[in-house]
């Protein structure tokens, strides 16, 4: 299939979408643009059922706070499960569902591709880089704003 046709065909189930999916369209959306929520289901995906310090300590730079928020919002749309079991100390485990591994396993060619490209996309910053650093400060163009109003 070439790029047109994928390109076509992804934009021809878009179309089927209601317009009142669009919420949970972009939320779901938010995990496959995380580098948390990608990197614990990739995890799950690889070691299998894990507890939270053993999900932790594979995702190094993670706040305790935002581990815990994301697992809770990735159990929440069905792409893990949280398993309590009442013993002392509490134990907790997580385990990919069917639909987490489906997006893992769709995820992955990003990520191959992101790995296959780095120094390309390196060459390309250092390039842009340089080029602005040589501008004067008044042709360096600024962000717009993105949800601003004009008066």
């Amino acid at each position: 299939m070439t790029d047109q046709e994928t390109l076509g065909q992804a934009e021809r189930i878009c179309q089927t979408l209601r317009d009142d999916d669009d919420g949970v369209r972009r939320e779901v959306l938010t995990h496959a643009g995380s580098r948390w929520s990608l990197g614990i289901l990739h995890a799950l995906g690889v070691y299998g059922t894990m507890r939270h310090a053993e999900i932790k300590r594979q995702m190094r730079g993670v706040t305790q706070r935002m581990l815990t928020k994301t697992l809770r919002s990735l159990e929440r749309d069905g792409l893990l499960i949280r398993r309590e079991f009442g013993e002392v100390p509490p134990r907790v485990e997580y385990e990919l569902t069917p639909l987490g591994m489906g997006l893992l396993v769709r995820m992955s060619p990003v990520w191959t591709w992101v790995v296959e490209n780095v120094d390309d996309i390196r060459k390309a910053r250092r390039a842009f880089d340089s080029q602005v650093e040589q501008k004067p400060s008044w042709q360096v163009p600024t962000p717009m704003a993105v949800d601003s109003e004009v008066p």
